[in-house]
């Protein structure tokens, strides 16, 4: 741990930059996302809106929304602005140890006014040692891990992979993060209650558990985003919520001890907040493309290598809240203890243009008796409902023969999104993004709550 407080003079070149590249991202972003939608559509890469009238596959070139062509995987574009900017950054923290090598290099300059002073050339080596392994090399080990899963995405939007492919490949692509973790010589302790320091001190070893943990932590993120989803804007802003509430975050820590791993977020955060608002524009309600699987995997991991990489994976989870429950809600049919469609995104009902929860049929009498018994503490909590086929009210007409025969039950898919709908009853699309993202910020809110005035509480400390 760190014992000087943050040298924002020392960094303040860095983060300008940092902050130029971000906002550059964004426009950069923002204008091939409008030229690359033909490109996309031609190698076939496109979709049909599933909660529009007569679910179009659309195309909208600039304010053109009724051009009917929609290029999907548009997140591979800002997934590659935005590593794109991360090269671009990676020599700036070195740039004192890049110039004292060159040969014309006049430290007394005024266009050096940025640069550390003159350095001998046994501090340099001493300092390269230092810095390629606590910088550069975390720096470049996540650079990896994300191109990795950028990769995966788009693997993914063009071959509809298979759910064990999307569980063992982002677990390699955490392999570099825990191996600098562990080359760093990274702690494996984790914080103890007050209640139970007394038993167990102010900390616990817990060894390579803690690397089974950030693997799966790096699987869950990754996963999260891309299974709440379904609608206009909601990939795109959640990911940006969440990306914002790190920031603010990271901020505050860099008045504490830990300054250098919020510093190391916030060099990854920000130009991912500066791509994902310029996709967030083109896939808002109506949206003009699809962010695809791409996006959602690429958004996940980022969240996984700033929180591995800069030691605040429980504060991250705060920040998942929706996701977290949406993943639990989820798990019944994700391990096919009650069957699971491959599209679970809400019902549009073309009649009045709303949205209403998807349902899947099932034969009560096929389950398991934990597929049986999760069904009915589901029914009892609340967390899906028992539906009846109904023509006037949108329900699917194939549910209702197979029910003619008294075998199946129909229940609502099991997602946080057709939770919502059920509660507040039929909305449209663009409101229930909406709503959906005020319960992210709130959650937000919970989690710097839970972080600080609670954390101390339980704690005696805020980490």
């Amino acid at each position: 741990m760190s014992t000087e407080k943050f040298p924002f003079d020392a960094y303040a070149l860095e983060l300008c930059v940092i902050m130029f590249l971000s906002l550059a991202a964004f426009f950069i972003t923002k204008s091939l996302l409008s030229s690359f939608g033909q490109v996309f559509f031609r190698a076939g890469l496109c979709g049909a809106d599933m909660s529009k009238p007569g679910k179009p596959v659309l195309y909208a070139e600039r304010f053109a929304y009724f051009f009917m062509f929609r290029p999907e995987a548009q997140g591979v574009v800002a997934a590659t602005v935005y590593i794109n900017c991360m090269f671009l950054f990676i020599p700036l923290p070195f740039r004192a140890h890049i110039l004292q090598s060159l040969s014309w290099y006049n430290p007394k300059s005024t266009l050096f006014v940025f640069v550390q002073p003159s350095l001998s050339d046994s501090d340099i080596i001493a300092e390269q040692a230092v810095l390629f392994k606590t910088r550069l090399i975390p720096f470049l080990a996540a650079l990896l891990s994300i191109c990795c899963m950028v990769f995966l995405g788009f693997a993914d939007d063009v071959l509809s992979l298979r759910w064990r492919h999307k569980l063992i490949l982002p677990t390699l692509s955490s392999l570099p993060l825990l191996m600098v973790h562990l080359a760093n010589l990274g702690t494996t302790r984790i914080a103890v209650p007050l209640v139970l320091q007394g038993l167990l001190g102010t900390s616990v070893d817990i060894g390579f558990l803690y690397y089974i943990y950030m693997g799966m932590l790096a699987v869950f993120c990754t996963n999260a985003i891309n299974i709440y989803a379904g609608i206009n804007g909601l990939e795109a802003g959640q990911s940006i919520v969440i990306a914002l509430s790190v920031i603010c975050f990271n901020i505050v820590e860099l008045n504490g001890l830990e300054w250098k791993a919020h510093l190391f977020s916030l060099y990854f955060l920000l130009p991912f907040a500066g791509v994902t608002m310029a996709l967030l524009q083109k896939n808002w309600y109506p949206a003009q493309l699809f962010v695809g699987d791409t996006f959602c995997y690429f958004a996940g991991m980022t969240f996984a290598v700033v929180c591995i990489l800069g030691h605040f994976s429980k504060t991250l989870m705060l920040f998942f809240i929706p996701q977290v429950f949406n993943f639990i809600l989820s798990l019944p049919q994700l391990f096919q203890l009650i069957p699971c469609p491959r599209h679970r995104l809400p019902r549009f009902c073309e009649r009045n243009g709303l949205l209403y929860p998807s349902t899947v049929s099932l034969h009560v009498s096929s389950l398991s008796s934990v597929g049986r018994l999760c069904l009915q503490t589901l029914l009892y909590l609340g967390l899906t409902h028992r539906n009846t086929p109904d023509p006037e009210k949108c329900v699917d007409l194939d549910s209702k023969e197979e029910t003619d025969s008294g075998e199946v039950v129909i229940i609502d898919n099991l997602t946080l999104i057709n939770l919502f709908l059920r509660l507040t009853g039929p909305v449209s699309e663009a409101r229930t993004a909406a709503s959906l993202l005020v319960l992210q910020v709130l959650c937000s809110c919970l989690a710097f709550v839970v972080r600080y005035p609670m954390a101390w509480s339980l704690y005696g400390q805020s980490n």
